[in-house]
């Protein structure tokens, strides 16, 4: 039995970056589990305040690019992990990876960090770099900087991650279950060998400990090796599904791939494309030395066939923890709602609407919080639609990205083409568009009380235009406001009075007043 002494001893400090992410959102709690200290290194803080072990973890605001923050954040730190990169940032994102790598070593090697800890992908054996895409190539950059820094390095390198809410897994699920008989690229051949993520935590938690003269890239994988055609069929056959027909075209390219899985699939063509990209060439584990240090359990790895149905039953029991899409979309406005009313950011837009509704206010909350997903958005249902196809042709990420639950928002949640800004439970939800905007947006949702005790439904949508075609944008869509934020309006009320009718004969009519003001503030 151990002493305390030596639990203690046992005890690190870590630090996390990218915890708003897929990886990071679930590394935090299982490195608390361990024992372990954490603190999270966020961009904006705000949005991991909601999480379940957010009480138990400091969080600094701070950027792996501003050399600054980052030797704050690594202050009595032992092992700094990087879940971080900048893909998709634009052209120049393997510069910002580059930079931002050199950034966390030089920091980590000045605050006396004994180890840092790095999840990259599996690369193909034998190809020559400068064949790799961009996404691969710049993630096998970021490892040889840790690796060439004095601070003793684990670089994990993982292939497909099959977990409820991985992108990889999301992809695969929409595919199999959206398409009977698919025309598909000449990757579905390619051989790869998915990790199940229970795995991947389970790596990573155990690199923290590792003894100092290990300095190396380790090769993580499952025990199966598949080609991404019998990953479908295995999906297939896991979810009960009838076994899919499989045409391979060899001229789609990763482009067009990557739009094709974005039409199908909530995963959007940024984001698709180097997922598509990473499986043109063969990625299978050359060693499993890792179990040498974190030694492998019964059954674990675990299988594909395992690994698919707990992620499925996370899915269907509403029980995923983080999504893809929780980390913020690259290039997404990133702003947020300008409440000093001497703000000096130009011309904001504002279309209000106030409406009293026969319900309690936890009727209409609960209708608040449940919006968006399956729910939809109480208004006009082919204009929203139209818009997400529209935000998905152009590259963004389109309606389909839906809701991590069903029932419950937290700060920084993705929902649909929006992200959750700011959530007061009972009273205010603040969505900020993360749709394709020639400017920046917000929608806001109030449950309150009026003077005479009665509740109230209070509505803002609020548009801050760029350039001129931002101030065309916002007036050739007025003419449509009384349809699309009038109808949401009155039918979110109505949905909270029908939530009310099951404790009498009927909803009775209430009276409704409705303000509406659209209007220009200059500063």
């Amino acid at each position: 039995m151990e002493t305390g002494g030596q639990r203690d001893a046992q005890r690190l400090h870590c630090l996390v970056t990218g915890a708003s992410g897929y990886i990071g959102g679930r590394l935090v709690p299982e490195l608390l589990q361990a024992g372990h200290r954490v603190r999270c290194l966020a961009r904006s803080p705000g949005k991991l305040r909601d999480h379940p072990w957010a009480g138990h973890a400091e969080t600094v605001r701070g950027d792996v690019t501003d050399a600054d923050s980052v030797a704050a954040a690594m202050r009595g730190v032992d092992v700094a992990y990087y879940l971080v990169h900048a893909l998709g940032t634009g052209a120049g994102f393997e510069d910002t990876d580059r930079r931002a790598a050199r950034v966390f070593a030089e920091q980590a090697r000045a605050a006396g960090v004994r180890r840092i800890v790095y999840l990259g992908g599996l690369t193909p054996q034998d190809v020559p770099e400068e064949s790799l895409s961009p996404h691969l190539r710049s993630r096998a950059e970021v490892g040889r900087v840790f690796l060439d820094a004095p601070v003793p390095a684990t670089v994990l390198r993982a292939a497909v991650v099959i977990g409820s809410g991985s992108a990889s897994f999301e992809m695969l699920r929409y595919l199999t279950e959206r398409l009977p008989v698919m025309v598909t690229p000449s990757w579905v051949h390619t051989r790869t060998q998915p990790i199940g993520v229970r795995d991947v935590l389970r790596y990573l938690v155990g690199s923290a400990s590792m003894p100092d003269d290990v300095d190396r890239a380790f090769d993580i994988g499952g025990p199966d090796v598949l080609t991404y055609r019998e990953m479908m069929d295995r999906y297939a056959e896991v979810a009960g599904l009838r076994r899919r027909f499989i045409v391979p075209v060899p001229v789609l390219t990763p482009r067009l791939s990557s739009h094709w899985v974005g039409l199908v699939t909530p995963v959007p063509a940024a984001l698709a494309r180097p997922l598509t990209e990473s499986l043109r060439h063969e990625v299978v584990c050359r060693e499993h030395d890792i179990a040498r240090y974190v030694p492998d359990l019964p059954g674990r790895p675990l299988p594909f066939d395992t690994a698919l149905a707990l992620a499925l039953r996370k899915v269907r029991e509403a029980q995923v923890v983080t999504r893809w899409s929780s980390a913020a979309v690259p290039g997404a406005p990133s702003d947020p709602l300008p409440t000093d009313p001497d703000w000096a950011g130009g011309s904001l837009y504002e279309d209000e609407r106030h409406l009293s509704v026969d319900a309690a206010r936890e009727s209409l909350w609960k209708v608040i919080e449940g919006i968006g997903g399956d729910n939809g958005w109480y208004s006009f249902p082919l204009a929203w639609t139209v818009r997400g196809w529209l935000d998905r042709f152009v590259g963004g990420v389109g309606l389909r990205r839906g809701r991590r639950d069903a029932e419950r928002l937290r700060a920084g949640d993705s929902l649909d083409f929006w992200r959750v800004e700011e959530i007061e439970p009972g009273r205010l939800l603040r969505l900020r568009a993360e749709m394709r905007l020639p400017g920046l947006a917000w929608l806001e949702m109030y449950a309150e009380t009026d003077d005479a005790g009665r509740t109230r439904y209070r509505q803002r949508a609020l548009f801050h235009p760029r350039g001129l075609l931002g101030h065309a944008y916002w007036w050739s869509l007025s003419p449509f406001h009384a349809v699309v934020f009038g109808g949401m309006a009155r039918n979110i009320t109505q949905a909270a009075a029908k939530g009310m009718s099951a404790r009498r004969a009927g909803p009775r009519p209430g009276r409704v007043r409705t303000a509406r003001r659209d209007r220009r503030v200059r500063h």
